[in-house]
């Protein structure tokens, strides 16, 4: 009797030291963890066609499954006029995607009470005090009139995409004006600026719309790339390196790719009026330097500047997975994760499909899940250049897809991934 308690103990241990480490990536066989091999061909099989059509160059495929990686691939070129081949650890601009990243770093930052989501953030970055709201435009001379707002911008306005800030370079033309006349950039930046004259400038700058009205993509999350330094005292790379990439192992993350990785970095390209592909140049969107990860630069934008691997991410994503835990380093407690994870814009919606936003991820809503099959409550989000992602909390999900292609092809490859990830489950 004795022996058998002693062995019943023993299985509760091991249990709850799974629990508090966290599953952690590895390598995992597709049928154990229910994915049909035959069915996960089709997603080969739909990468090789695009890249057989010219749509485009190469892809990275990533799908783990209770922390089990079951779909790791590559396909294509990284590079045309070099010859390289796409490999999985490719680099690749994540744009928007170290939006989520800010916005862990953020809420770490909330849990060691260092502030509250409903503070102002003035309180933290006094250029936001006393916002104005635009009210006539001049669409000659780019002047405009303003009204005071009804309320400031607080900081899960920022997290929440609802403070009435707009993006420059790749928003509205009324806003990009405004922004450009400030030489406020959008996030991809070489130059040797801070982050920290931007958003000063920034928080000086109109708003688009009161804050709370209504969710419009912006320039939030450089603010709270800011807010990270303010508070914490450190730069936000530093802050990234020290309390998350480190921590989680992500080894190949980075503002600024340090030279002697460089040469994995993919190119980007699009397409030209003969829709052939070729690689992104000066006049293909004049704003944007898509060089700006190879430079020595200066400025962290917390919205869209970071460059990264599919695994690397997906180390992180399992982390969220996890509630907050991966291998033994816990970032946010289960709750934090919660409250990252579920509807925090009421009755606003982002998209026609009326998906939900929470505190740096895109929520997946019953409209969204029928019309793909992404479990109703999934977390999601993606890049500029064509990289995306989502965690499927109700099957255990994890999954990438990387591109570098600007605008994306024409023919759904996003959703037909997602589709295909789903149709290749068995149970």
């Amino acid at each position: 009797m004795m022996k058998k308690s002693l062995l019943f103990l023993l299985f509760v241990a091991l249990n709850f030291s799974v629990l508090a480490q966290g599953n952690v990536l590895q390598t995992g066989n597709p049928v154990s963890e229910k994915f049909s091999i035959e069915r996960l061909q089709r997603i080969d099989n739909l990468i090789e066609q695009n890249i057989d059509s010219g749509y485009i160059n190469g892809a990275v495929g990533l799908i783990a499954r209770n922390g089990k990686i079951v779909y790791n691939k590559s396909f294509g070129i990284a590079d045309v006029e070099q010859k390289k081949l796409m490999n999985n650890d490719n680099i690749f601009r994540i744009a928007s995607q170290t939006k989520a990243i800010t916005s862990v770093a953020v809420m770490m930052l909330f849990e060691e009470g260092r502030f509250l989501l409903d503070d102002p953030i003035s309180k933290y970055i006094p250029a936001f005090a006393h916002p104005k709201v635009i009210d006539q435009y001049n669409e000659k001379d780019t002047t405009y009139t303003t009204i005071p707002a009804k309320r400031e911008i607080t900081i899960r306005d920022l997290l929440t995409h609802t403070s009435g800030i707009e993006y420059a370079q790749i928003g509205s033309p009324k806003m990009n004006a405004i922004y450009a006349k400030a030489s406020i950039p959008g996030g991809f930046v070489s130059q040797k600026i801070l982050l920290a004259d931007a958003m000063n400038k920034l928080g000086k700058m109109p708003l688009l719309h009161q804050p709370g009205e209504r969710w419009t993509y912006g320039l939030n999350v450089d603010v709270l790339g800011y807010l990270v330094e303010k508070v914490s005292g450190k730069s936000l790379d530093q802050f990234f390196k020290e309390r998350i990439f480190d921590p989680l192992g992500m080894k190949d993350t980075y503002f600024y790719i340090p030279a002697a990785k460089q040469s994995r970095l993919v190119t980007v390209y699009t397409p030209d009026k003969q829709q052939h592909l070729i690689k992104w140049n000066t006049a293909t969107f004049p704003p944007l330097d898509v060089d700006y990860p190879k430079a020595a630069g200066t400025y962290f934008s917390g919205g869209a500047g970071l460059s990264s691997t599919i695994k690397d991410y997906a180390i992180f994503l399992q982390m969220m997975l996890n509630g907050g835990v991966y291998n033994g380093q816990r970032l946010l407690a289960r709750h934090t994760v919660e409250l990252m994870t579920e509807n925090q814009i009421g009755d606003l919606y982002i998209n026609p499909d009326k998906d939900k936003f929470g505190l740096g991820f895109g929520i997946i809503t019953k409209n969204s899940s029928a019309k793909l099959g992404i479990s109703e409550g999934s977390f999601d989000w993606g890049g500029f250049y064509g990289t995306l992602y989502w965690v499927d909390p109700k099957e255990h999900l994890v999954c990438l897809l990387f591109i570098q292609n600007w605008p994306l092809p024409h023919n759904a490859i996003q959703d037909k991934f997602r589709a295909l990830v789903y149709q290749a489950l068995t149970d």
